[in-house]
C-alpha cells in the first residue's frame, strides 16, 4: 500500500517549486491564483526572494502548502494514495491532496492558520527545543516536572522529541534532559511555542475559520497528528484539525501505524526529504521517495 506524506515548515528553501511553474501550465496557473488570493505575489518570494523573507510565517506555511498541493495535483493520475498524512503544516497539504479540501478553502486556512499563530507568538517570549537521545517517556516525565509552560510537540521519530513552552520552561527542561542523559538538547530557531498551549490563542481564532469551512470525505484515510489514527469523517477530521495547534504531532506513531496498516512505500510530496529520513528512522528497510513530475 502506498503512503503520501506532506512536509510543515522548515522543509522551505528559495527557488521551491519555480521548476513546477515553469514545466506545467497548470501549475502555473495555480500559482497564480494563489497570488490572488493571498493578495501578494509568494511566487516571488518562493522563487528568487531571501531566506530572510521565506522564513516569515505568514510566507513559510502558504509556501510549504502551495509546493505540496500543486506537485500532487500535477501528478495525476500518478497520485494514488492507499493513506496520506502530513506533519504539523502538512496536514492540510494533506487534506486538499486527498480531495476533502478544495485548494482555495486550504490555501485561506493555511493563510489563517499562518497569521494567528505569528500573532501568538508576538503575545509572550517562547521558543521550542530538540531532545536527541532519550526515550519519549522520560522527556514527557521531565517535561511535567518543569512549573514553567513546556510540552511534548513533535514525536519526530524514536529518539528525537521537540518541546515547546516558554523561554523559561525551556531552559529548565533542557538543563534537567540533559542531566538525564540527552545527547543534546538544542534550542531551535523559531518564533514561538508551536503545538503548545502557548497557542491557544491561534487555536480559538483558527477554530471558526475551520468550523465554517466545507471538508468532504477524503479519498483515503488521512492519519492525523492528534493521535496518529487513521480518519475519513470529516466531522472528526476537523475537531482533530482544530486541536492540531495546541496539541502534539505525534509523527513517530504516525509512521509506525500506518506501516502495521499496510504501508509498504512511502512518498514525500512536496520541499525536502525531511519526512523520508524519519520514516526511515521508524523502519530502515521501507522504500521511500520523492514526489517529481515526469
Amino acid at each position: 500500500m502506498k503512503a503520501y506524506i506532506f512536509p510543515g515548515q522548515g522543509a522551505q528553501f528559495v527557488g521551491m517549486g519555480k521548476e513546477l511553474y515553469e514545466q506545467s501550465s497548470e501549475a502555473k496557473s495555480l500559482f497564480e491564483k494563489a497570488n490572488e488570493i493571498l493578495g501578494f505575489r509568494i511566487t516571488d518570494i518562493m522563487f528568487d526572494g531571501t531566506d530572510e523573507d521565506l522564513k516569515q510565517t505568514n510566507v513559510t506555511q502558504p509556501a510549504i502548502f502551495l509546493h505540496s498541493v500543486i506537485l500532487a495535483k500535477v501528478l495525476a493520475d500518478d497520485f494514488r494514495p492507499d493513506m496520506v498524512a502530513g506533519h504539523s503544516l502538512g496536514e492540510f497539504s494533506a487534506l486538499v491532496a486527498a480531495q476533502a479540501l478544495t485548494f482555495e478553502d486550504g490555501l485561506r486556512l493555511v493563510a489563517a492558520r499562518a497569521n494567528a499563530m505569528q500573532k501568538a507568538c508576538e503575545k509572550q517570549a517562547s521558543t521550542m527545543a530538540a531532545i536527541l537521545g532519550l526515550e519519549d517517556q522520560v522527556v514527557e516525565k521531565i517535561c511535567a516536572q518543569v512549573k514553567e509552560v513546556v510540552v511534548p510537540a513533535n514525536y519526530n521519530c524514536p529518539g528525537q522529541l521537540v518541546i515547546s513552552g516558554s523561554i523559561a520552561g525551556i531552559d529548565q527542561a533542557c538543563e534537567l534532559l540533559t542531566q538525564a542523559g540527552a545527547k543534546r538538547a538544542l534550542k531551535l530557531n523559531v518564533g514561538g511555542a508551536f503545538h503548545s498551549p502557548l497557542m491557544e490563542s491561534a487555536r480559538a481564532e483558527l477554530q471558526s475559520a475551520i468550523e465554517s469551512t466545507d471538508i468532504s470525505s477524503p479519498i483515503c484515510p488521512i492519519y492525523q497528528n492528534i493521535d496518529a489514527l487513521p480518519y475519513t469523517d470529516s466531522a472528526i477530521i476537523k475537531t482533530n484539525l482544530i486541536a492540531q495547534l495546541t496539541g502534539a504531532v505525534r509523527w513517530t506513531q504516525t509512521v509506525q501505524n500506518m506501516l502495521a496498516n499496510g504501508a509498504t512505500s512511502f512518498t514525500e510530496v512536496g520541499p525536502g526529504t525531511v519526512l523520508q529520513g524519519l520514516v526511515k528512522k521508524v523502519d530502515r528497510s521501507v522504500e521511500t521517495f520523492s514526489a517529481a513530475i515526469s
